[in-house]
């Protein structure tokens, strides 16, 4: 292990190398010969139809597992996404989840935006650090990227969705939505797609309305003010921004990928920073998802996210704590150099993975931090190896 820039004791240097293997061990006992499942196979994950190539899961794991060394893993990230490729939709679109036998594809109920998005991302990792050519999925990448601009606005240059159609999928997000553009103009650099400069300039315009700098296209000042009105500027990027309603709850994924593509100029990744730290959105292990909870009085509370009781508040991806969003969250503090901080946040993320006998624990309340969801969660892993490579300053860590 690179010597971390600040001081961390032998108990937490040995967790750290402890959670290391077992993120390995966990990744290579979630693979199938077509590539990695989203958790364990227990009782429960079957039910739940966890135990599945989820295109966003897989695409994450992704690129753990390309550079990690072991021959099994290398051969899982080009399978995963054969195998979310062979199941892609004639317009472009990649599935959701396919099942490891290739029989069944799913597309969500609104469509699943982000399992294209993520696909890229990992295609891109794959090629520039794996072992297969450039050509590798060509023809599959162009498809999906043609089916993204489809959804293009063809001014402000940003992905537009429905609500319910992305990672946080009963959360009420609509319209222009801050995690997905992230990734949006993380597939434009990658790929070379036109008017990247464009969707940056936009980006930063109508998820931080609060700046001085006007917008020059009428349309986004009139949605600049709408999403002014009434609120304090909250040190975040909003969540969404529609034509009545926009998201100030406080998406942490959102913001953190946001610093991790590089839309976040310094200012604004070291307000993100300093809201997240002062709203101990990592306390005691990284990272609650939401700073402010929708409850069921709040005016974009929806039916559904009530549905089995599970986004209440303080819970899921209403105020739950996420693991793997963790990872992402240590990562961009190791592209800002605070690698202080990032290392002391991955101990802290190892011994969250490590509760309940290295239980990889899908999400924990955000309040009483009682562990929820799947065991075996493939992306913890995932992303803990990614965040470790990042602080070591490792080049296929993103």
């Amino acid at each position: 292990m690179k010597k971390p820039d600040a001081p961390l004791d032998t108990p937490a240097l040995a967790l750290i190398d402890t959670c290391t293997r077992a993120s390995l061990a966990l990744l290579e006992s979630n693979l199938t010969p077509h590539g990695i499942l989203a958790a364990s196979r227990t009782e429960a994950a079957v039910a739940r139809r966890y135990t599945r190539i989820f295109g966003r899961d897989a695409a994450i794991c992704v690129m753990a597992m390309c550079g990690s060394g072991v021959p099994a893993l290398e051969r899982g990230a080009v399978a995963s996404l054969d195998a979310l490729a062979a199941q892609q939709a004639a317009n472009g679109q990649i599935p959701k989840y396919v099942d490891p036998e290739g029989q069944d594809a799913d597309f969500w109920y609104l469509g699943c935006i982000d399992a294209t998005l993520w696909w890229l991302i990992a295609v891109d990792h794959v090629r520039r650090h794996g072992k297969v050519g450039a050509t590798h999925w060509q023809d599959k990448a162009e498809l999906a990227i043609q089916w993204l601009l489809a959804q293009e606005h063809q001014h402000f240059r940003l992905l537009q969705q429905n609500e319910a159609s992305d990672w946080a999928d009963i959360m009420p997000r609509s319209g222009y939505v801050l995690y997905t553009n992230a990734l949006w103009f993380d597939v434009k650099r990658r790929f070379a797609i036109a008017h990247a400069e464009e969707t940056q300039h936009h980006f930063n315009h109508l998820f931080n309305p609060f700046q001085r700098d006007l917008p020059e296209y009428h349309r986004a000042r009139l949605l600049r003010h709408y999403a002014r009105r009434g609120r304090r500027d909250p040190g975040l990027y909003l969540s969404f921004v529609n034509l009545a309603v926009v998201g100030d709850e406080g998406d942490v994924f959102g913001n953190v990928l946001a610093i991790q593509g590089g839309l976040a100029d310094p200012e604004m990744a070291s307000r993100i920073v300093q809201t997240v730290n002062e709203a101990r959105a990592c306390d005691p292990y990284p990272v609650r998802v939401v700073l402010h909870p929708l409850s069921q009085q709040h005016p974009l509370w929806r039916a559904y996210m009530g549905r089995h009781q599970q986004n209440i508040v303080h819970q899921y991806h209403n105020g739950g704590i996420w693991p793997f969003v963790g990872g992402f969250w240590v990562m961009a503090l190791a592209r800002l150099g605070l690698h202080a901080q990032g290392w002391s946040e991955l101990a802290r993320l190892a011994q969250a993975n490590a509760l309940d006998d290295w239980r990889f624990t899908e999400w924990f309340h955000g309040r009483t931090l009682a562990p929820m969801g799947m065991a075996g969660q493939s992306w913890n892993a995932a992303t803990f190896l990614l965040a470790r490579r990042a602080l070591e300053g490792g080049s296929a860590a993103w």
